[in-house]
């Protein structure tokens, strides 16, 4: 994922914390603020320590995340900044059932369309 396609500074995470509206199921929390201005989406990715205590546990969450963001790319909605959390059970999900989550919290965020055909 380009540089210019992250949410990378504090105070831009912080942003999106304080305006963005949130939803969440059991693996993810999605934080969005639209921003009409912008011409492709930006996405944050946070995985905490509680998640797992290795950075090599967390690098891996992340890396499904970013593989399964890449993999939607072209039906996500592009001008808005998101991020996306990982809850406590996204640990013990395989690369499949990871996307399968995002894509659940995506559609109830609107970040995605409803009727998505490339779910599967």
């Amino acid at each position: 994922m380009r540089k210019t396609y992250r949410v990378k500074s504090e105070k831009d995470f912080q942003r999106v914390f304080e305006a963005g509206q949130s939803v969440a199921n059991r693996s993810f929390v999605i934080y969005r603020m639209d921003k009409p201005e912008q011409p492709h989406f930006r996405v944050g990715i946070s995985v905490g320590k509680k998640i797992g205590h290795t950075a090599v546990s967390r690098n891996r969450i992340k890396r499904y995340i970013r593989q399964s963001l890449h993999e939607l790319d072209g039906d996500l909605k592009q001008d808005v900044d998101f991020l996306v959390i990982a809850r406590k059970n996204a640990k013990n999900l395989s690369m499949k059932e990871t996307k399968s989550n995002l894509i659940h919290v995506l559609k109830l965020s609107q970040l995605l369309s409803q009727d998505d055909s490339s779910a599967n």
